[in-house]
């Protein structure tokens, strides 16, 4: 059981809830903050304040007051009116990171929301309802208005949701885990559509799997150096230490590591002088990635604790302030910053694929085939890479950089970075089939070179990933091994 506190939410936290479903509930000071802020809304809205979002329209309509008797249906209005998100939905872990997000950032006792929307929200984790979000239609300021409104439906009763691996209707979910709809009260559904918690829920889950997946990438490009005869030389500690980049270090040291006791790699002369820049370079760009991702990380966590919504209460509600932490831009240039990252892990890896098949490029069997010519091999692999790491130049395209405005130019400068973090996420899911494929060319290579020459690290590696890809001996359809593969490597830690 997690205890949350709005203030020290951490991606290893997010990861144990998220991906590994425990349950959650709020600590005792962050109720006390809850209750205090609540009672500042019930104070404004007796003493007929006006106040934006409490007892005003949204957007351009701040400047409609709204009478008392119509402040619990303008939040209503506010929910149905906003949840108007396309395309496909989002996955259910992501919509379990946005619940335990909007929650966070609710304890927090800026929201002014009352304890049952809390409670609403954590029931809602702890019985695993996973609102059914759509994937497109949130600019990314004003925050994620569209997504959170569909996350906000049903807790409502509302709209369909996830439970127990069917697709139902959120009031019959509810009904199931003994839940009760939700009733808004004062600025209660602005509180909840206020804040970027879907683009980081998207950002999060792409960062685990990027973290993950850059530490692999290490270990295969190691197996690659084998299958190639790389230089070790070039990952000597004193070159990245004259440079100065501890991520490059660290990247150089690992290789160094995995390769401690092989056979297959070379030094420099031994061979050749030099290795082409995807085999010298390694440390150099992952280390640069990694360095990417410890900023995206930075980013993240300080946002998964961070008061999104507006207005926002302070001193107990003594002050009451308008401002913009909804805007989502800190995160879309984290994300955009990740989709760079890892492409270029991706771009560096189809490159050492290039130099594992391509017969002018090494003494191997041309396309690692078993047969050359009448077996094409590993030819159409590289073909796959290729495509990938393409797609991922045009997804990789800033969408920070763009901005439509909105609500009749009321909200003039907009961060797209929910866009950013989906696209981030794609690219994170077809690096890693890029380096898929990488690890299954490099175990043929080290086949035709002798595994019992590899390094303990590598060969370990090697004897896993084997049961999941056999031995290439002739042509098949090789879809089904990276598939496998890539499926393996989502596990792989």
């Amino acid at each position: 059981m997690m205890i949350l506190t709005g203030e020290n939410l951490t991606l290893e936290d997010f990861d144990r809830v998220v991906n590994r479903n425990e349950k959650v509930k709020a600590s005792e000071e962050a109720v006390e903050r809850v209750a205090k802020g609540r009672k500042a809304v019930d104070t404004i809205v007796d003493n007929g304040k006006t106040i934006y979002g409490i007892n005003t329209g949204f957007g351009k309509f701040s400047d409609v007051s709204i009478e008392k008797e119509d402040v619990l249906l303008l939040q209503k209005n506010l929910i149905h009116s906003h949840a108007c998100g396309v395309g496909d939905p989002f996955s259910d872990k992501v919509s379990r990171g946005m619940l335990l997000l909007r929650v966070n950032t609710m304890l927090k006792g800026y929201s002014g929301v009352r304890i049952e929307v809390v409670d609403q929200i954590i029931g809602f984790i702890n019985a695993s309802i996973h609102p059914v979000i759509p994937q497109q239609g949130s600019l990314g300021a004003s925050g994620d208005l569209a997504p959170l409104a569909h996350l906000a439906l049903a807790l409502l009763g509302e709209g369909d949701v996830v439970y127990e691996g069917d697709k139902i209707a959120a009031q019959d979910a509810l009904a199931r885990a003994g839940l009760i709809p939700l009733t808004l009260h004062a600025k209660e559904g602005l509180a909840l559509i206020n804040g970027t918690q879907a683009m980081t829920s998207v950002g999060a889950l792409a960062y685990l799997e990027a973290e993950r997946l850059a530490n692999q990438a290490n270990l295969i490009s190691a197996m690659t150096l084998e299958g190639l005869r790389g230089i070790i030389d070039a990952f000597d500690e004193d070159i990245h230490k004259a440079r100065g980049h501890e991520e490059q270090i660290t990247v150089a040291k690992k290789i160094v590591e995995h390769l401690a006791d092989s056979k297959l790699v070379t030094k420099q002369g031994e061979l050749r002088v030099q290795d082409a820049y995807s085999l010298r370079c390694i440390p150099q760009v992952h280390g640069a990635s990694f360095e990417a991702l410890a900023y995206v990380k930075k980013q993240l966590e300080i946002e998964m604790n961070a008061a999104t919504d507006n207005p926002l209460l302070f001193e107990d509600g003594g002050k009451v302030l308008s401002g913009g932490n909804f805007h989502g831009q800190p995160i879309a240039l984290a994300m955009d910053f990740m989709s760079i990252a890892l492409a270029e892990v991706a771009n560096i890896s189809e490159r050492r694929i290039e130099r594992l098949v391509n017969p002018q490029l090494n003494d191997l069997p041309a396309f690692l085939s078993p047969r050359p010519g009448l077996e094409s091999g590993a030819m159409i692999m590289q073909y796959v890479a290729a495509s990938l790491v393409s797609e991922n130049k045009t997804l990789a395209h800033p969408s920070s950089v763009d901005s439509i405005p909105s609500s009749a130019n009321q909200e003039d400068h907009v961060s797209m970075g929910t866009t950013g973090a989906r696209h981030a996420d794609q690219i994170v899911k077809n690096a890693r089939k890029v380096v898929a494929i990488e690890a299954v060319c490099a175990m043929q290579a080290v086949e035709y070179r002798g595994v019992e020459k590899m390094a303990t690290v590598t060969r370990e590696f090697y004897d896993l990933a084997r049961k999941v890809v056999p031995s290439i001996t002739e042509d098949r359809v090789f879809s089904k091994d990276m598939e496998a593969m890539d499926e393996w490597l989502q596990k792989y830690e």
